[in-house]
């Protein structure tokens, strides 16, 4: 079973991925700043999520001469956001790919069973032909993760990759028991889950830190 040294783990070490996931854990930070840090990061990440995308050729004009030249083909693109933390990362994202298209998932966790229950799905159309990228800060106790794949896995999609800031060891090795061939891309792989399943030392609730609500 992959875990956390393998090859579908990317930990993303990057120096200025690495500062401003710093700046995000500092519990001092506001919400305006944790929102503008989670931004940049997000477009830093989308950078090394991206990078094996597929190109085709296209003829241009330069100022010199007519040549073909790689474009990618934002429009087979899906950012996935797992309500409602992953919106945060949706303008860093587009910024990246602004033709992308953007689906959400929304899941909440049972505060007894730490199980993930959706609530609402809205995918794009002719998912066959797209590649989707599943977003979400944290990957927790996976369970989340675990429940936004196989969902979309119905819809039979190109590709599945997930992308998080944070990543805890139990996260990574039940996203991976459920979808082996599915890659991780994280900031940070931190020690552990407390006992209410959050991420330590972690950066607190995502969405109560992006959105200022408690």
């Amino acid at each position: 079973m992959p875990n956390a040294a393998s090859p579908l783990v990317h930990h993303v070490t990057h120096p200025l991925v690495q500062h401003k996931l710093t700046l995000m854990r500092n519990r001092h930070a506001s919400s305006t700043t944790f929102r503008t840090l989670l931004g940049e990061l997000s477009m830093l990440m989308a950078y090394e999520i991206t990078r094996d995308m597929p190109t085709h050729r296209v003829e241009i004009e330069t100022p010199l001469e007519k040549m073909q030249s790689p474009m990618i083909d934002g429009k087979k693109l899906v950012f996935a956001s797992i309500l409602r933390a992953g919106n945060g990362m949706l303008e860093g994202l587009l910024r990246v790919v602004p033709n992308a298209r953007v689906g959400h998932i929304g899941l909440y966790r049972d505060p007894a069973t730490l199980e993930a229950v959706e609530y609402y799905f809205k995918m794009p159309t002719d998912m066959p032909e797209r590649d989707v990228i599943v977003v979400d800060p944290m990957l927790a106790t996976g369970h989340s993760a675990v429940a936004a794949v196989s969902r979309i896995k119905t819809l039979a999609p190109r590709s599945i990759k997930y992308l998080c800031l944070l990543a805890a060891p139990q996260g990574i090795a039940t996203l991976h028991a459920a979808h082996p061939e599915v890659p991780i891309y994280t900031a940070a792989i931190d020690r552990e889950l407390n006992d209410h399943g959050y991420i330590v030392p972690g950066l607190g609730d995502a969405g109560d830190r992006i959105f200022g609500t408690k």
